[in-house]
């Protein structure tokens, strides 16, 4: 019998294959092997009961989430370099974007095969897995917290391997949505409360930023203002307590990034701080036109009709091109800042490279590369300030440094595209240690975020959020305007008579104070009108004048599925304080009856618990 198993076995294979059942066979093996990490498991009752009791057990998962972040940006981290040494052949620790040669051919060859080896491994994936990876922004805005950890790893592994083959994107989006996703799958496992699973989304946002950039402060504030939404006291032990024991995790490991040394003075006249706030809406300015650019590369590579796994090899060449310029474009710009600020560049050369690097980054974006634009900002802002340095003191001025200028100018875009003002200007405070220049880089951050507002609305997250139609602003809770529509607020209809029903008859069933309103459909429940009972006891009519001769609002309806605002919008537009429920707009068949006085009331609860959520006070 064992003798003949081979070729049983063989005979067997050829039957699959010839079945054509191979493919689909593997297909089901991947979807049963890959629900795992989206399954979620339950702590023991009496541990679940412990952390929705006390907060300081919350503190204690928060620690947890903030370790398992920084051994995520460790192995992140190290993926990316080890791929930078081995492709490009370097003899350092794999820093690449900070030499002043890379080999040629290389150069060229690894982003652009690079890009179609990611392309086809995309192409792949999204044949087992077509859902969309849920941003730590959205999903604490539309979701609760809860994300995918299968959906997130995957978006991460495509970052290491964007980053790692020199695409011109950070290695930062990898961090937050990994690890992100951890804290919201700790927070399900332990069936938190809505409120902290959206805490631990923000805990474990806090400890990749923190433990990328040796910024525990910086790490925090990130979570506070981009992916929490809001600050308040009782979030602020768990998302400390993360982001302190991700930097501790990094040290342990010997990963902590390598402080930045930038020789600043520690004094700022106040005659400089006029040319900081041009300096400020000039970064705003290039922030809006790199998010443009963006959206219009994007754009570009689908009117190409190129197919969809071609175009990162294509934007792969477009950035190995510009390397054989310059280096500084390839991967996120970590080592090409530190070389900047450790000599400084000349001033057209700054230039040269602030576009090289804007155009790098927008074709890897828009090729399809995953990646962010945290650290590109970073990077761009100092060379804008560095040019912006070099054009003062060429024009004999000696009240700003180059340095300075490069530094505030690094805040300054970055709070233009990312977000955040607090989290820049700790990120200032904790790389530097320099309290004038961090006091010069809020100034510039409160007013490029401002003229990124009055001009724009946007940063680079919502930005793509409202590309795809999404109304989200921040990461503050709106699902509850989804969820609170007017299938949930609507009540019974009421009267409904005929359109054909006479006033005199309808005056005589129903006096003034037995109804608020009639309700007019026809014989197939169709709307037709609505006729306020005040209305139909004042109208001065002949006597054989009907319902349907004095209705109002014939054409104006709400559906269920309609939110609270939708609704509260319609009826300002039609200037009425109730309006008729129908099933669809095509059938038009009479469900309920809303009035505005309790739209205008739930939307008031609603937003009255939502206020006291962020406050901590339901807690």
């Amino acid at each position: 019998m064992s003798s003949h198993l081979p070729e049983l076995l063989a005979s067997r294979m050829r039957r699959v294959v010839a079945d054509g059942c191979l493919w689909p066979g593997l297909r089901h093996v991947w979807q049963r092997a890959s629900r795992w990490p989206n399954r979620v498991l339950h702590a023991p009752r009496h541990l679940r009961a412990l952390v929705r009791a006390d907060e300081i057990w919350l503190s204690v998962l928060a620690a947890f989430v903030g370790g398992a972040s920084g051994l995520c940006v460790v192995a992140m981290n190290r993926s990316s370099l080890l791929l930078h040494r081995l492709l490009f052949a370097l003899d350092n620790n794999g820093r690449l974007s900070g030499l002043e040669w890379v080999d040629p051919v290389r150069a060229v060859a690894v982003p652009a095969v690079g890009g179609v080896v990611f392309g086809l491994v995309t192409l792949a994936l999204s044949r087992f897995v077509a859902a969309r990876p849920v941003d730590p922004i959205e999903a604490n805005a539309l979701y609760g917290g809860r994300m995918a950890m299968r959906e997130s790893a995957i978006l991460s592994g495509q970052t290491v391997l964007s980053n790692g083959v020199g695409a011109s994107v950070g290695l930062e989006a990898g961090y937050t949505q990994i690890s992100s996703s951890i804290g919201s799958w700790v927070g399900q496992l332990f069936r938190t409360r809505k409120e902290d699973l959206r805490v631990l989304v923000g805990c474990g946002a806090a400890g990749a930023i923190g433990a990328a950039f040796d910024a525990p402060l910086a790490g925090a504030f990130y979570a506070f203002e981009l992916v929490i939404g809001t600050y308040a006291l009782v979030t602020l032990a768990p998302v400390a307590m993360a982001s302190i024991s991700a930097i501790g995790v990094v040290h342990l490991l010997n990963s902590a990034s390598e402080p930045l040394v930038v020789d600043t003075p520690f004094v700022i006249p106040l005659r400089a701080y006029p040319a900081l706030s041009a300096l400020a809406v000039l970064c705003a300015l290039v922030g809006i036109a790199i998010m443009y650019m963006v959206t219009v590369s994007e754009g570009a590579f689908r009117r190409s009709r190129l197919p969809v796994w071609l175009r990162p090899g294509v934007g792969g060449l477009i950035v190995g091109s510009m390397a054989l310029i310059t280096p500084s474009v390839l991967s996120a710009g970590h080592s090409a800042m530190r070389v900047g600020f450790d000599g400084a560049l000349p001033t057209s050369t700054a230039a040269e490279f602030l576009v090289l690097k804007a155009i790098a980054s927008c074709a890897s974006i828009g090729a399809g590369f995953r990646g962010g634009l945290f650290f590109a900002s970073l990077y761009l802002g100092s060379l804008t300030g560095a040019v912006f340095g070099g054009v003062l003191a060429m024009a004999g001025s000696s009240t700003l440094s180059v340095a300075t200028c490069a530094v505030v100018g690094m805040g300054a875009l970055a709070v233009a595209v990312i977000g955040g003002p607090m989290t820049m200007v700790f990120l200032t405070l904790e790389t530097t240690g320099n309290l004038p220049l961090t006091s010069a880089v809020l100034v510039a951050a409160v007013i490029s975020s401002l003229t990124v507002r009055r001009t724009f609305g946007y940063s680079f997250a919502t930005w793509r959020f409202h590309l795809r139609g999404e109304a989200i602003r921040s990461a503050v809770d709106i699902s509850w305007i989804r969820t609170l529509n007017v299938g949930r607020m609507m009540r019974e209809p009421g009267v409904v008579l005929s359109p054909e029903t006479t006033v005199l008859r309808a005056r005589a069933k129903y006096p003034l104070g037995a109804v608020a309103r009639l309700i007019l459909a026809d014989e197939g429940g169709r709307y037709r009108g609505l006729v306020n009972i005040s209305d139909l006891h004042a109208a001065a009519t002949a006597a054989d004048a009907v319902l349907g001769d004095i209705a109002h609002h014939p054409a104006t309806v709400l559906t269920q599925q309609m939110n609270v605002r939708d609704a509260i919008s319609a009826f300002e537009n039609e200037e009425c304080d109730a309006l008729v429920v129908v099933d669809s707009i095509q059938s038009g068949r009479v469900v309920g009856l809303l009035t505005e006085q309790h739209a205008l009331r739930r939307y008031a609860q609603e937003l009255d618990r939502t206020r006291r959520s962020l406050a901590g006070e339901t807690r």
